[in-house]
């Protein structure tokens, strides 16, 4: 019975020592860096900038408008300074409404017939020439043994620490990059 006794004991020694061994390791911490639009806030500040070109005074029989054209806004206009106008009336609403300039991407005016025309796309993800610069900067001017890998129009950032994935986070936002980026899915 003794014996019994003993071997359960050692037994129950070696059992803990497996365990502790078998403990998992701590996962890895990440983000994802992502250059989203909220298309419904564009779709406000679209509205509101066309309120506006109604009822401003310069505005008044220009032939000014601004509106979706598929994915596209078309900003129209008699001359090329009415229209370079309601550009910047509709950049002023993107502003307000907490969208950057850096996701619209606006060509320069150009005649068609008796007006004037600006198309400007609103871009939305990461081109993938700008998630290796983002990844470059995170490897050459980041912590060690913090990884980035780019997932479609996304960056995904991963380390042990999170500490030093809050410096990534205070390092991109100390950059001039060419996209609004955000911080999302941080775990």
């Amino acid at each position: 019975m003794a014996e019994s006794a003993n071997a359960s004991k050692v037994s129950g020694r070696l059992g803990e020592a497996g365990a502790r061994d078998r403990l998992p390791a701590m996962a890895d911490s990440s983000f994802d860096v992502v250059s989203k639009v909220d298309h419904q806030e564009a779709e406000n500040a679209l509205n509101q900038a066309r309120k506006e070109i109604e009822q401003r005074y310069d505005f008044k029989g220009t032939g000014a408008s601004v509106e979706w054209s598929g994915e596209s806004v078309l900003i129209k206009a008699s001359t090329e300074e009415r229209a370079k106008a309601v550009l910047d009336v509709f950049q002023s609403k993107l502003i307000k409404r907490g969208i950057s300039l850096k996701s619209l991407e606006s060509g320069e005016p150009f005649a068609s017939g008796k007006e004037y025309r600006i198309v400007s796309t609103i871009k939305d993800g990461i081109s993938s020439e700008n998630a290796k610069k983002i990844s470059k900067i995170i490897r050459d001017e980041g912590p060690k043994g913090v990884k980035a890998s780019i997932t479609g129009d996304e960056l995904r950032v991963s380390s042990k620490s999170r500490d030093d994935l809050q410096s990534i986070i205070a390092l991109l936002k100390g950059k001039d990059l060419d996209v609004a980026v955000q911080f999302i899915n941080y775990r």
